[in-house]
């Protein structure tokens, strides 16, 4: 059977599975939990069953690094408390069609962006015999190691200023957060443009070129629910109103990080 169909009947098994656990928890965050994990499945089933090299072995220690912090800082998070905003209340708001709405509204919908993105991945493991790393599969690891550090130094700021009772009702202005918004999600996108490039410059080796940049559907597509649909747009929305926020807003970039406006 084709690797990518077994990837992708591996990764649905997941999904189901975690579907059951939050039916069992009565907490949809449980996808939130799952989502990294389902990145790592899927990289290691078409490494083990592929050719990879040494920048295919790199992408998968990378992606598991990468799981495993979000994983556990979102389950430590969580822990203990009630269920995230955002599912409450798509559960008010689903009513007698929750449970099937969220199987497939949440776990499958999740499941098949987790599939899209790590198509990158997926095709180095299972075309890539190269054992070196070309000059632009090196600058890749450079944007994964910035990625890195702003997604995971941002959420440790995030994370000590919400703690603070004094920080109650304000806004996180300082650090990374200073010259951008959202420097987690700026963090994310760029790791996953990282993972392509690295996929873009081995595969282009040894396969053609159009074959080779399909490796980019993953980063487009995470920036692009990033920036319009899941990321921004949700937790923004939050603040709206909030004139804290707005001033904060005006004169600091929302993705990029650039040096805030002057006012």
């Amino acid at each position: 059977m084709n690797l990518f169909l077994v990837a992708g009947l591996f990764l649905f098994i997941y999904m189901c599975f975690a579907f059951v656990v939050s039916l069992i928890r009565k907490d949809n965050g449980t996808a939130d939990i799952a989502y990294g994990w389902g990145f790592v499945l899927l990289a290691w089933i078409t490494f083990s069953h592929g050719m990879p090299g040494l920048p295919a072995t790199v992408v998968n220690i990378l992606v598991t690094i990468w799981a495993v912090r979000l994983s556990l800082r979102i389950y430590l998070r969580g822990r203990g408390k009630p269920e995230d905003f955002r599912y409450k209340k798509w559960r008010e708001e689903w009513g007698k069609t929750f449970v099937i709405r969220s199987f497939l509204q949440i776990y499958m919908l999740q499941g098949l962006i987790i599939y899209l993105v790590s198509i990158p991945v997926m095709m180095l493991n299972a075309y890539n015999g190269v054992i070196i790393f070309g000059l632009i599969a090196l600058f890749g690891a450079a944007f994964w190691l910035k990625g890195f550090f702003f997604e995971a130094v941002g959420d440790a700021e995030l994370a000590r200023f919400m703690k603070d009772p004094k920080n109650k009702g304000h806004v996180m202005q300082t650090g990374l957060w200073y010259y951008t918004r959202h420097p987690n999600y700026y963090g994310e996108s760029l790791m996953w443009w990282g993972i392509a490039l690295i996929s873009f410059g081995t595969l282009g080796a040894t396969q053609p070129l159009w074959f080779a940049a399909l490796a980019f559907i993953g980063p487009l597509l995470i920036t692009f629910l990033l920036l319009k649909v899941s990321g921004v747009p949700m937790l923004e929305e939050r603040f709206k109103g909030n004139p804290e926020w707005e001033a904060y807003k005006a004169r600091t970039s929302v993705f990029i990080p650039w040096f805030p406006k002057k006012q």
